[in-house]
């Protein structure tokens, strides 16, 4: 099997090999699980919730450096916004802040920004 080389950003190799915000919150106001099935990989979100503002968030991700990169800058895009804000982070907007993806690794971006809205909602319908 022949491998093929694929070209990453500077900003999407710092946020893999130094990622942000890794870990979990134990008492996590609201957590978000996705996993895509056609690559195997699962990004966990975590976040904490101050006068309607994410006041902390944490990912771990099991899967590729893409997927790394994406849960790792998600989580600085997602740092301080209100719930709505951090609702409004789309893939597209986790890919343009990394100065892009390969096509190929598009759908890592969705796994961090999916997992976010999923910990959002999770804590909006428990308040």
């Amino acid at each position: 099997m022949i491998g093929i080389a694929i070209e990453y950003t500077e900003k999407v190799m710092d946020h893999f090999m130094n990622p942000r915000n890794v870990g979990e919150i134990p008492d996590a106001d609201g957590a978000g699980t996705v996993g895509n099935q056609v690559c195997g990989d699962v990004t966990n979100v975590y976040i904490k919730v101050t006068d309607g503002r994410i006041s902390d968030v944490k990912f771990k991700t099991f899967g590729c450096g893409a997927a790394i990169a994406t849960a790792s800058m998600t989580t600085e895009l997602a740092l301080g916004k209100t719930l709505q804000e951090g609702l409004a982070i789309t893939r597209d907007a986790v890919a343009d802040a990394l100065d892009g993806l390969p096509e190929s690794k598009l759908h890592c971006s969705n796994l961090a920004a999916d997992a976010l809205h999923a910990a959002i909602k999770e804590y909006m319908a428990k308040n």
